[in-house]
This record gives C-alpha cells, structure tokens and sequence, in this order.
C-alpha cells in the first residue's frame, strides 16, 4: 500500500479533498488489479466501478462526500483499463467477476476492508457488478446500478459514436472526443469542462478492452433475478442509453430484482449522471445506501 499519485488535471481543491488516497494492488492469475482507497478499514465499504474506457477518475466527484460521510471508499481501475492489466483472454465484462472477487478477498485478508460492502456500477461498472454478485453473491450486501446498460432495451436511434485514433493531430482527436462526450456521456453543453475532457482523454487512451459487445444485450437482465443483495438505481434524466425508455426500465427492474432498493431519476443529468449533477447525485446515494 502507498500514497496514491492523482491526475496534474484535478483542480487545487479536488487534490485537497483526495489528498489521502492510498493505492492498493492485488493479483488473480497473474494480472494486477489496481485500486484506489480513501479511510480504510472504516466500519462501512462501499465500492465504486467506473463505467466503460474509465478509470477510477469517473467518480472524481464523488469520493469525497462518500468518505466524508463515513465510508470506506474502494475504486479499482477495472482490468483492462486505467492502471490495471488486461488479463489474458479477457475480452468483455463476464471476464471480469473473477478479478473483482479475489481483490475483494485480497483486501480483506490484509485488513484493509472491514464490515458490510456496498458496489455502486456506473454503465460497464453496472454490469460487472450484476454479474460479479450473480456469481459471488456474499461478496456485497447492496447493488447500486448507475446507467447500467445490458437490459435488453434499444431506443430507435443508436449512440452515434466516432473513431479518434486514427486522426493525425491531438486537435482533431480533441474534437471528437468533444463530439463523443455530448452523444453519450452528458446532456448540457456545459458540464463538458476543462475536467470532463482531460479525464476523458486520458481514459480512452487506456482503455484496452476494445469491440466489447455484452452492453448490447440482455446479461445484466437475465443475471438481476439470481441476486441475493439489494438492487437500488440511479439514472439521470436524459441518459442517452434509455431516451425516453426510464419508465420502462424502472417497472422491469423491479419486477426482475427480488430485494428491490430504490430508483431515482437525476433531473436534466445525462448517462454520465454523477460527474454532471455531482450534488443531485451524492444526495440520492447517500440516501440509498442509508436505507
């Protein structure tokens, strides 16, 4: 375990409040999964899994009230992206259970993770963790689903997505990765700030799980109905993967999961609901994993 060095992107004040952050590793066959911690060994665990081509920077704006607020926080990088390996042969989200329960384990044997766990899965993070808690169902007591995709639903227009690697100059990349923000990841033009764009830059160059296709079908749904944990949601308002559908997914998860939590619907958020209304979101996790 030691200090954990943070992005030159944060603001002055973001380094402040994450000041404490520890870097913790552990290893399944041979691949290391890499993990950021603030206040281990608080009574209280929640666990934080970001969301596709991330990394723990997803929920920058999200530790510290979670931590403030007791918790004992854990964001890995998931393997293949961020500062974690790509195991060999992992090719999707269904790879990666194994990795998260033996680091989970890890931590645990060494002290470092006490008391009851909580995963909060934002989209790609939402279906590891529906599938990590299908397979290792003492693993966590509260599932808490941030625009997971995987439900089988489909809206009539596909997330219009660009290519960025092949362009020649770091001022066209910047562009599409402007463009791919707004189409997917966020819905005023105002939350794409200095922050969204440097941690999106350097998450997708990363990233090295790529042509994952599991989000396109129905895994997570078809997991939901073996789960022994709580199954809470969080989704903002416009998320991008359920235009128009919240109502739908709402009323199905419900009758899929048989220990429902809460739903809550984030007003005028997009799909990447806790970094664009941070404050609306802390509140509503808070909230749930309280209840």
């Amino acid at each position: 375990m030691t200090s954990a060095a943070l992005p030159e992107f944060l603001s002055p004040a973001q380094h402040a409040t994450l000041a404490d952050a520890q870097r913790l590793q552990t290893q399944q066959n041979g691949a290391q999964t890499v993990w950021h911690a603030w206040g281990l060994a608080r009574p209280a665990t929640v666990v934080l899994l970001h969301g596709g081509s991330g990394s723990w920077t997803h929920w920058v704006r999200n530790i510290a009230a979670l931590s403030d607020a007791g918790w004992c926080v854990l964001v890995p990088d998931l393997p293949g992206f961020g500062d974690s390996d790509l195991p060999e042969g992992c090719s999707d989200v269904d790879a990666l259970p194994a990795h998260l329960h033996a680091g989970l384990q890890q931590l645990q044997s060494r002290g470092l993770v006490c008391g009851p766990v909580s995963l909060v899965g934002f989209s790609f993070g939402g279906m590891a963790g529906a599938l990590w808690l299908a397979e290792h169902p003492q693993d966590a007591a509260h599932l808490v689903l941030v625009g997971a995709p995987g439900m089988g639903f489909t809206i009539a227009e596909r997330v219009p997505l660009k290519g960025w690697r092949h362009l020649p100059s770091p001022e066209a990349q910047e562009q599409v990765h402007r463009y791919n923000l707004m189409a997917l990841m966020l819905q005023e033009p105002s939350a794409l700030d200095d922050l969204a764009l440097a941690l999106h830059t350097a998450n997708v160059e990363r990233d090295r799980m790529p042509r994952r296709r599991l989000s396109s079908t129905d895994i997570v749904a078809k997991a939901l109905p073996r789960l022994q944990a709580k199954v809470s949601a969080i989704y903002g308002e416009h998320d991008a993967l359920y235009r128009s559908r919240l109502p739908e997914l709402q009323a199905a998860m419900q009758s899929w999961v048989p220990h429902w939590g809460q739903w809550h619907t984030v007003p005028g958020a997009g799909h990447w609901v806790q970094y664009e209304a941070a404050e609306a979101f802390n509140a509503a996790l808070l909230q749930t994993l309280k209840a």
